[in-house]
């Protein structure tokens, strides 16, 4: 299975807190995308793993990067270019504990989308149909290049595929809530508040 883990975003919120971006954030003596990377391995021994990033720094053994020919809008992390099926885009400002790696490799198969994260972040997106994604994907681009909505992120491709209005954050079918332990570092103070409880 393909594994595009999305390390291209802006980091605006970060800000290059401790001098670095955020998929460079240590823990444990291993680096975020050097985590994920080892852990899909691990769990998955077939993994092409791709690595999405302008930084010609990023080089992860067991993975290559890719250079995404669109990145304008926060949803188009996602890239559109490499969506197919089967296939689970990951994101590289998270921690993955292993049981989540392990958990979003064995729903492989098992709906045409799912996805993965807390009440809060989205973690995962197991895609088992390409053109249905791309489809979700193109479509809250759209409304929010027109302004019908305010957001365009991960969040409203859920929250479309699942029926929801597309404003906030709800989470029912076809999300999968993950261990406390997995989690997004968005802001220093997300990482922060993780070393302050480990």
């Amino acid at each position: 299975m393909r594994y595009v883990i999305m390390a291209d975003g802006k980091g605006s919120r970060w800000n290059n807190f401790m001098g670095h971006k955020k998929h460079d954030i240590s823990v444990s003596g291993e680096t975020l995308l050097e985590r994920t990377v080892r852990l899909v391995h691990k769990f998955d021994d077939a993994a092409e793993v791709i690595i999405t990033s302008h930084d010609e720094s990023v080089s992860i053994p067991g993975a290559v990067r890719y250079e995404p020919k669109n990145n304008v809008l926060e949803i188009d992390r996602f890239t559109a270019e490499l969506i197919g099926d089967d296939m689970c885009f990951l994101y590289g400002d998270v921690l993955y504990s292993e049981n989540a790696v392990k958990a979003v490799i064995s729903h492989r198969g098992e709906k045409p989308l799912l996805f993965f994260g807390s009440e809060k972040s989205i973690c995962a997106v197991l895609v088992g149909d390409g053109e249905l994604f791309r489809s979700l994907y193109l479509e809250v681009r759209r409304r929010f290049l027109e302004g019908e909505i305010k957001e365009c992120k991960g969040w409203q491709v859920y929250l479309l595929y699942a029926g929801y209005p597309l404003t906030g954050r709800r989470v029912g079918k076809n999300y999968v809530l993950l261990d406390s332990f997995t989690r997004d570092f968005n802001s220093p103070e997300d990482y922060l508040d993780f070393m302050s409880e480990n």
